[in-house]
């Protein structure tokens, strides 16, 4: 896969259906000209409806993405891979010496949400873990650089 000069930036997550779903949106939205931007699992869970929804509130809509396995990405060669929660750390398939690995642990929001007493409750999670991934995606050239 030919990604021209654009770095390949790799978010991954235990199922793809949250944390790195919207990471990659988020990423797209805000650096999509500059990097080109991928998410997947170790497993494939499908999207998470509520990740969608948290997402197009705030203007993103993820709803087009799919949930993958990183083996559908094999022909891709990543220059970054950034795992976005700790059983994908731990378990981050072997990847290449050359690519760069980042560890950014986000809460998972529906972990979060299986106590809440209301469906807004819920949400809440959801819209608090976007935006600390939104938060971490804006430096994101910055946290590349260093």
């Amino acid at each position: 896969m030919d990604n021209g000069a654009k770095q390949t930036i790799l978010f991954l997550c235990t199922g793809n259906s949250c944390r790195s779903q919207m990471a990659e949106g988020w990423a797209k939205q805000l650096h999509g000209e500059k990097y080109a931007i991928y998410s997947a699992g170790i497993e494939a869970h499908g999207l998470n409806p509520q990740a969608v929804q948290v997402m197009q509130e705030a203007g993103v809509d993820i709803s087009g993405q799919q949930s993958q396995r990183i083996e559908e990405l094999a022909d891709v060669s990543f220059d970054t891979v950034i795992t976005v929660c700790g059983h994908a750390d731990e378990n981050c398939p072997v990847l290449p010496i050359e690519c760069r690995k980042l560890h950014v642990p986000f809460d998972d929001p529906p972990r979060l949400a299986r106590d809440a007493a209301t469906e807004e409750d819920a949400l809440n999670c959801y819209r608090r873990v976007r935006d600390e991934i939104r938060q971490f995606v804006d430096r994101l050239p910055e946290e590349l650089a260093s």
